[in-house]
């Protein structure tokens, strides 16, 4: 027995014991009254008479408690004549058979007259379970403005739009659709509760509108390892510069005094040369370890696309789609240079 199964019977315990004994009694036809009854315009005495005979056959089922076979007696019933008192007597077959939906319906039909075509006191008591049903159910309200859509609740067509839906559906999980041609189609799902009112307008959107990107970082941070790279080589560039006049320098005295040996002034400029040149060598290796980690982080960090869901953009939500992590080192040192990449899923 379901939460709603057992939610059911203490109502319908509940209603019963404040029914009087004529009021807990199934509801008569009236064929062939004299006073004026709209629920019989347009029905023709044989119609009547034809609905009378499936009509008591279902009260006695229903009298024997045989409720599945008195619903179908009362359908055939209503086929001849659309009478509040069997929708009531309906609805006291239904009240066994946990068809909360069907149950309702029939409550609200038997109830369009008022009170005359029932009695007062089986009108009350139609009342007051209508009211406790629509206390287990949920209620929807579906909106859609653009023409031409199709919106579906679990599967059925509710309308074309525009047009607007309202009406009780069972508590749990459903799923409201709308389709058109050129708009994403859209499937919002929603765990109503009993008693929730659910009011829902409908948007679509076309691709591009649904359509967010995201980066593992802020865009300006590749760009400035770039920068950084380019900086370094363009220092390795005058340290080699500096390196190739101190040579030249040195070159020019060693000349100056026909091949002789150098002194420590004069070798101090060749020693200066080496190690300016080894530093230039050592910077052009950093330079371009950092350009090839900036081109690589470029790479990696381009903008990816995602979509949001309709709900998401509707509520404003904040929302990126999930990235693994990434860190991009580079390698200079020794015999070895270049990008050391690790990807954490």
């Amino acid at each position: 027995m379901n939460r709603f199964t057992i939610s059911l019977t203490v109502a319908l315990a509940w209603v019963c014991l404040r029914a009087t004994p004529a009021a807990a009694q199934h509801a008569e036809l009236d064929v062939g009254g004299s006073q004026e009854r709209p629920w019989a315009n347009g029905v023709p005495q044989d119609k009547q008479a034809a609905a009378a005979v499936p009509f008591h056959e279902g009260n006695q089922l229903l009298k024997n408690s045989l409720f599945p076979r008195a619903v179908e007696k009362y359908r055939e019933a209503l086929k001849h004549w659309d009478h509040p008192a069997i929708h009531y007597n309906m609805a006291l077959a239904l009240l066994n058979l946990n068809e909360p939906l069907a149950l309702h319906h029939h409550l609200t039909e038997s109830m369009r007259y008022g009170e005359a075509p029932l009695d007062k006191d089986k009108f009350e008591r139609a009342a007051n379970f209508k009211t406790l049903i629509e206390g287990q159910l949920s209620h929807v309200d579906i909106t859609c403005d653009v023409e031409g859509t199709t919106v579906m609740l679990d599967g059925q067509e509710l309308f074309k739009a525009p047009g607007r839906y309202q009406g009780f559906v069972k508590p749990g999980p459903h799923t409201i659709s709308a389709i058109k041609a050129g708009y994403l189609r859209q499937d919002r799902k929603r765990n109503l509760t009993p008693g929730e009112k659910l009011q829902l307008p409908l948007k679509l959107y076309a691709d591009e509108e649904l359509t967010r990107y995201n980066r593992y970082w802020a865009a300006w941070k590749p760009w400035t390892m770039l920068g950084v790279g380019a900086a370094v080589a363009a220092g390795g560039g005058l340290l080699h510069l500096q390196a190739r006049d101190s040579f030249a320098s040195f070159d020019t005295g060693v000349q100056s005094c026909g091949g002789c040996i150098p002194e420590r002034a004069l070798d101090s400029k060749r020693t200066r040369g080496d190690t300016l040149q080894k530093v230039a060598v050592g910077t052009y290796a950093a330079g371009g370890g950092a350009l090839v980690t900036g081109l690589v982080l470029l790479y990696v960090n381009r903008a990816r696309p995602y979509q949001v869901s309709p709900d998401e953009l509707e509520q404003g939500a904040s929302v990126a789609a999930e990235l693994p992590a990434v860190s991009v080192v580079p390698l200079v040192g020794g015999d070895k240079s270049g990008v050391l990449a690790v990807i954490r899923f």
